[in-house]
């Protein structure tokens, strides 16, 4: 079973998320914006099947981590987040909260050895 296929989303967090997209947009060129950027690409065993990152900011007060005390959460792009959940739980793996299904695909949270939280995406094709 393939698992991982990309990285959906990088997060971080930051003192102030519009001055920080306003300097990534000024020296790095990165089209923000109010929530971050949006990378496409596409995959390469299909070409067709499109596939994008998310790059995002967040106040440093966001609760959005947590459990994980870290600055970062990373989004990672999943085929069948239902088995994948179920293999999971087998392997001990703390999940964090119930598969959420919204317009953009199926989502879930769960934490690696370390304590810091992942967040696993089934992404709809339509909304990519």
């Amino acid at each position: 079973m393939k698992k991982v296929t990309g990285i959906g989303g990088i997060f971080f967090k930051s003192s102030d998320p519009k001055a920080m997209n306003e300097w990534y947009k000024k020296n790095l060129g990165i089209p923000t914006s109010d929530w971050g950027a949006s990378f496409d690409w596409r995959y390469d065993d299909n070409p067709e099947k499109k596939g994008a990152t998310a790059w995002s900011t967040f106040p440093e007060t966001t609760k959005h981590f947590s459990p994980s005390e870290k600055p970062f959460m990373i989004n990672y792009v999943v085929d069948d987040l239902v088995a994948l959940v179920e293999e999971l739980k087998k392997e001990g793996v703390t999940i964090l909260d119930e598969i959420e299904d919204s317009d953009y695909g199926k989502f879930v949270h769960i934490l690696d050895p370390e304590g810091n939280k992942i967040e696993l995406w089934e992404a709809k094709e339509e909304s990519l």
